[in-house]
């Protein structure tokens, strides 16, 4: 009797043993964040086109470049392709508390996931005037559970450089979109740089893309050259507003190097993948633990200047040494 009631304690107390061993190993590991378990990150695109999916794959490459495997980080891409109801839609789809993270490329899919007052983290990219589209109130202390990165377009060293490749030029036009806050900030802030350098300025405004070439054609009759903000509706027609300046003899100066890319003659711009990867590492920091809040969004300068020599070669326009040596060159 006094055995087996032994050896019922003894059972006992090892039962009870593996039992505060394995409450221990599993507090353990869920006090180690995510160790074991899938992270997933949404991305929302606003529309496909070079620039953006430049930014998209930055953000990408950086989080695998970082050790987030394909094994610890899933990833879902979607794409609202320009139009605010599919865009309003994922960001519904994706603030529903399965994502641990969601990062929006450009203004209008940032609006719209911000618009959902989520739980689940955002990280913006290239978004140029956050404030004034109201997904943050102050860059310093960001809210609205979101933070990120803003591309600021340099104007004014844009208009400098017309000054330089391209002297002469008394009238500027601008051909844009008006439901873009983003585009609609940057023309305001065109528009008075040009009126205090002198320029006469020209608006042309369309809603969609397939009245760019029209639009562009009437407006190049009218202006020595063009100016083209931000505007993904713009962009989307690039090649064909370059072909239009290019039979006027005009030049284009955009505001992005796909821009420069798909035809427009020169611009200053920032690297998209770098802008994609800088946002990937505060997304980062906030998968690691820290809130939005305590992630200043940042401002990405743009320095770097773009040319395109086919668009010079056929409006018959020679790039100085000096820019031709510092500058990127595309054909």
């Amino acid at each position: 009797m006094k055995k087996n009631g032994l050896k019922k304690v003894v059972a006992a107390v090892l039962t009870l043993a593996m039992t505060l061993s394995l409450v221990a190993c599993s507090s353990s590991g869920s006090s180690d964040d995510t160790e074991g378990e899938t992270l997933k990150v949404g991305i929302i695109q606003t529309i496909e086109n070079g620039a953006f999916d430049a930014m998209r794959d930055g953000f990408i490459q950086e989080l695998r470049d970082q050790g987030y495997s394909e094994d610890e980080l899933e990833v879902v891409v979607k794409n609202g392709q320009g139009d605010a109801s599919t865009m309003n839609t994922i960001a519904q789809e994706m603030a529903d508390g399965s994502y641990d993270l969601v990062a929006t490329i450009a203004t209008p899919a940032s609006q719209a996931f911000v618009n959902m007052e989520s739980d689940t983290p955002q990280v913006f990219i290239s978004v140029s005037d956050p404030v004034t589209a109201g997904i943050l109130t102050t860059m310093e202390n960001p809210d609205h559970n979101a933070t990120g990165t803003s591309n600021p377009i340099p104007v004014s060293s844009i208009i400098d450089l017309s000054e330089t490749l391209t002297p002469g030029i008394e009238t500027f036009g601008i051909i844009y979109n008006t439901s873009e806050v983003n585009s609609v900030s940057t023309v305001e802030e065109a528009k008075a740089y040009m009126s205090e350098q002198g320029y006469d300025v020209i608006e042309t405004v369309v809603t969609n893309s397939s009245e760019v070439q029209q639009a562009s054609e009437s407006l190049l009759a009218d202006v020595d050259a063009i100016f083209v903000p931000n505007d993904s509706v713009i962009q989307n027609a690039m090649a064909t507003l370059a072909e239009a300046a290019k039979t006027a003899k005009k030049p284009v100066y955009g505001s992005s190097a796909v821009m420069v890319d798909s035809g427009a003659l020169a611009t200053i711009a920032i690297s998209d993948e770098a802008i994609g990867a800088k946002s990937a590492d505060m997304a980062i920091e906030i998968l690691n633990g820290k809130t939005p809040a305590e992630v200043p969004a940042v401002a990405v300068e743009g320095n770097l200047t773009v040319l395109n020599q086919t668009t010079a070669d056929a409006i018959g326009i020679e790039i100085p040494d000096d820019l031709s040596s510092t500058a990127t060159i595309v054909e």
